[in-house]
Order: C-alpha cells, then sequence, then structure tokens
C-alpha cells in the first residue's frame, strides 16, 4: 500500500508526497511549523470557533462536527482526551499509513484536544502495526519537553468493533473492547466516568493543520458544504492499491485514476467500508466522493474506502463473505447481534451458494434486525446487505439456477483468529 499526497498548493496537509519513513519532531517541524500555543480560555474558545468556521468533521466514519464535540468535552470537569486509531476495518489502513508517515501530526492534534478541553492526559490508542512508532514519537517529544500534556500510548483491541468509540474507551479501561449503549454520552461520562472526548487520529492531524494555518487554508480544498481532504484507501481492481490524500468531492473515476485505474472492468464499487453500500460502478464514477454527492445512491464516504468489484468476480459471494465475518465480530451483547446476524449470514450463504433461500424471509429479517441493539453493529450489517440486493438483483435468479458470474476474494476478510493483512500488501 502506497500513500500520495494529492493536493496542490503552498501548504502540505496529511501525507507526504511520497512514501517516507516516519517523520522525526525536527523534519516534522520544519515542514508544519511548531505546534500554537492554547494558553488560556480566550484562546481555547477562539480555536474551537476557528474549527467551527473550518467546518471540520470526524474522519472515523461516523462525521460528526468536531467543534460540537470539543465544546462538550471542555464543558466538564477534569475531562480525557482518547486519541482513536484503531482501524479495525479489515478492507482499510489509511490510518496506519498516517501514523506511519506523519506520528507527530497525529500528536500534536491530540495534544491542542487536550489543552482545548482541558485535558492534562491523552491516550493514543494505536494498531499494534504502528505502535513502535508511535512509542518513539512520544519518546522524542518527552526529550524535547515539548507538550504540557501526559502521553499514553496503548495498542489497540483487534476486531472489527473494537474501533467505534465507546468499545475503545471499555478497552482502556477494563481491557475488553466492548461497545456500550447511550446515554450517557461520552462528552459526559466516558473514561473513569470523566467526559471524554474519542476522535479519530486523521481528525486530530487536520485539527493540527488548522490550528497553525486557519479555517480559510481548510476550505481551500473541498467542497463549501464538505471543506477539506481526507484519506481514502483504495483496493481491489485497481493497479496501484493505496492510501490517497483527496479534495472531498473529487469524482469516484478520478479517486480510481489516481491509484492507477481499474485493473479489469469494474461491475460495482463498495463505498465508506463494510458498513457502507454496494452501488453499480457506472453510476457513481462520475459522481463527488462526498456525503451530498453519494447520497442519491444512499452512499457516503463513510471511513473513507473504495474497492471495486470487477466484473468477474461475485459480488453476493464477496458479500456472504463480509456479512458471515461481521456476524462473528460482533460484541454478543444482544439478540440482535447474538441470534440475528448469524442468521442473517446464513441466509446470505444460501443466496450466494443456490441453496434454495428466501429473499422475503431475508428482507424481514434485515427489518427486525435494523435500527435495534446496542451499537451501530446491526444496523451496519443490514445496510450492506440491502445495497448488495439492490445492485448484485441479475444475481439472484443465476444462483438459483446454479449458476454464478464468478468467485470471491477480492475483499480481504480474515480468519477466525487471524488478524488481517493489509490489503496491498503495504505497511
Amino acid at each position: 500500500m502506497t500513500a500520495g499526497l494529492l493536493l496542490a498548493g503552498a501548504v502540505p496537509r496529511l501525507l507526504p508526497s511520497e512514501p517516507t519513513d516516519p517523520a522525526g519532531l525536527a523534519g516534522h517541524t520544519a515542514r508544519y511549523g511548531p505546534p500554537p500555543l492554547v494558553p488560556g480560555q480566550r484562546q481555547r474558545d477562539a480555536l474551537i470557533a476557528e474549527v467551527d468556521r473550518a467546518g471540520l468533521t470526524g474522519r472515523g466514519g461516523a462525521g460528526f462536527p468536531t467543534a460540537r464535540k470539543l465544546a462538550a468535552v471542555a464543558a466538564g470537569r477534569a475531562p480525557v482526551v482518547v486519541a482513536n486509531g484503531t482501524e479495525g476495518e479489515p478492507a482499510s489502513v489509511k490510518d496506519r499509513v498516517l501514523m506511519a508517515c506523519s506520528p507527530h501530526l497525529v500528536l500534536d492534534g491530540a495534544v491542542l484536544a487536550a489543552e482545548i478541553t482541558g485535558a492534562r492526559r491523552a491516550v493514543i490508542v494505536v494498531h499494534r502495526d504502528v505502535r513502535a512508532v508511535l512509542d518513539e514519537a512520544v519518546a522524542e517529544r518527552a526529550r524535547a519537553r515539548l507538550d504540557r500534556v501526559r502521553l499514553e500510548v496503548r495498542t489497540a483491541a483487534e476486531g472489527f468493533v473494537a474501533g467505534q468509540a465507546s468499545a475503545v474507551v471499555q478497552w482502556v479501561q477494563r481491557g475488553i473492547p466492548a461497545p456500550t449503549a447511550t446515554p450517557p454520552r461520552l462528552a459526559q461520562r466516558g473514561l473513569r466516568g470523566a467526559p471524554t472526548l474519542v476522535q479519530n487520529v486523521e481528525t486530530l492531524a487536520h485539527l493540527a493543520l488548522i490550528a497553525r494555518y486557519g479555517s480559510a487554508w481548510f476550505r481551500s480544498a473541498g467542497t463549501p458544504a464538505e471543506p477539506g481532504s481526507m484519506l481514502v484507501t483504495v483496493l481491489g481492481a485497481v493497479r496501484r492499491p493505496a492510501v490517497l490524500e483527496v479534495e472531498i468531492g473529487m469524482p469516484v473515476g478520478e479517486v480510481l485514476e489516481l491509484a492507477g485505474g481499474a485493473s479489469a472492468p469494474p461491475q460495482a464499487l463498495l463505498l465508506g467500508g463494510y458498513f457502507g453500500t454496494w452501488v453499480d460502478a457506472a453510476e457513481a464514477v462520475g459522481l463527488p466522493f462526498s456525503s451530498a454527492g453519494l447520497a442519491d445512491l444512499g452512499a457516503g464516504p463513510g471511513a473513507g474506502l473504495i474497492a471495486a468489484l470487477p466484473a468477474g468476480a461475485c459480488g453476493l459471494a464477496e458479500t456472504a463473505r463480509v456479512v458471515r465475518y461481521l456476524a462473528g465480530e460482533s460484541a454478543g451483547q444482544c439478540g440482535p447481534c447474538r441470534f440475528g446476524l448469524p442468521a442473517i449470514a446464513g441466509e446470505v450463504e444460501r443466496l450466494a451458494d443456490g441453496r434454495g433461500a428466501d429473499p422475503g424471509l431475508l428482507q424481514r429479517w434485515l427489518g427486525q434486525v435494523d435500527g435495534r441493539g446496542g451499537c451501530a453493529h446491526p444496523g451496519g450489517v443490514t445496510g450492506l446487505v440491502r445495497s448488495a440486493l439492490r445492485t448484485f438483483g441479475a444475481e439472484l435468479g443465476r444462483h438459483a439456477a446454479g449458476r454464478c458470474s464468478g468467485p470471491a476474494g477480492v475483499l480481504p476478510v480474515p480468519s477466525a483468529g487471524v488478524p488481517p493483512a493489509p490489503p496491498g500488501g503495504g505497511r
């Protein structure tokens, strides 16, 4: 997996133009300048207002306004900041690439978030692949006596639900990556009962740049409604699977071209990740990669992922593999996950295998599971299945007749107990 900076301009953004070793503190400071100081309440309020003007939203998938989260946590007593670099999505490596290339930018953002909210502690929860990089970056900052905030690095739990915000808090606190239901919200009571800001590491890196360069600079990329850049993992039937930094709103087809273009004619695209949406490739390639641009297809950028499915692969079989994996990745805390998702996975497998599945029964089960449960896991799975039934509807008859358009295996799906390898074989 390679990384590339795709935005022209005098001010660099998240990634270097070419893959590099992790930037040391001196090189980081030479590139971006020193981190800004937030010495008092007036500066804290001003920075929250600047983030609000920038329009920064979370890059972990939910897209919640960052300024609102900062303000909510800042209103509490003795808050804590948690930087979420878990990246439990098997197909995504964008957070790992960011932390491997620009660890100090992520740490700048975590420290700034702590100073804005009044926290004295920031916990950086990172994928095991980049733990050593972050440990060295924190040690380098400590030697330079750079930060007034205590930084702690923790290795993230493995598993799909481990990246959900409340699951990250439970992992840090109890060693169990299980999501919790709301209320109360984490901004009110999170890690050890303290108001807690859980923010994706890419979001924090953007925060560090907005604090340096301002909202107008941030909004010079993207669209008026969805400003800025974002990291996108591109995989599947492309010539150069990669993590790319693109302006929000760049046409989907142009993003694919930046990954070398299609290696085989694509029949469908999975947009947003495993809680995302299958769409017809021909309908999507001309649309902006943004929430507004993809809304008519019922899709969105989600966690920043585009997977191209070639015409020779079977979308139903691909979906069956992913749904069976997701059914096994729940926290098992409620009925929809414990019983509903395995039943749905079995019915999707029967559809893919041509074993006399009942599409009407599957639709009823999807309705019974969707929107229920203690977290977003059931709804994410049902949304993926519904999009597959729409996009691969022509396959249903073929499979019922014992025919299939091709094999599965494009999307990375870990075996039980085996952590996933990064797609494309990169870092």
